[in-house]
């Protein structure tokens, strides 16, 4: 797969209502996974909201949602992030450690509970980025 660059929108607590929504209005093949499913930690409340959601638009449009995270506050201003992803593992963490110089890392790039490598961070100029790594990369 080639590497992507999207958009990723958080959301506090209805990131499933919005994507629905775009998935109305866009179309496509949606999917979607709450944090329970995902393995990742999460209070026993939180656990049917939404980890990670995907929309792929039959125009080619990539939309990546979630519910803002438990311990990450959610403010107007922080709710889009750059998302790159894909499986060329060299490629993706070129970019992430050329992103990180000068930059604040949230979440180191690491083996994540789903298989891939993911990391998250602030670039030196304030924009968020994720760098998923698909497993495939990761051999």
């Amino acid at each position: 797969m080639p590497t992507r660059l999207n958009p990723y929108l958080n959301f506090n607590g209805n990131a499933r209502e919005a994507i629905q929504f775009y998935h109305s209005v866009f179309g496509g093949e949606l999917t979607m996974s709450t944090f329970a499913e995902g393995g990742m930690q999460h209070e026993p409340a939180d656990k049917d909201k939404i980890m990670h959601a995907q929309l792929v638009s039959p125009s080619g449009y990539w939309i990546m949602a979630s519910d803002t995270p438990p311990g990450i506050q959610s403010n107007p201003g922080n709710t889009i992030t750059v998302s790159l992803s894909g499986d060329a593992e060299d490629e993706l963490r070129g970019y992430w450690n050329k992103l990180a110089d000068g930059g604040t890392v949230m979440m180191p790039l690491a083996k994540a509970p789903w298989g891939d490598s993911f990391g998250m961070l602030t670039d030196r100029f304030g924009t968020p980025w994720m760098v998923n790594i698909g497993a495939a990369g990761n051999g």
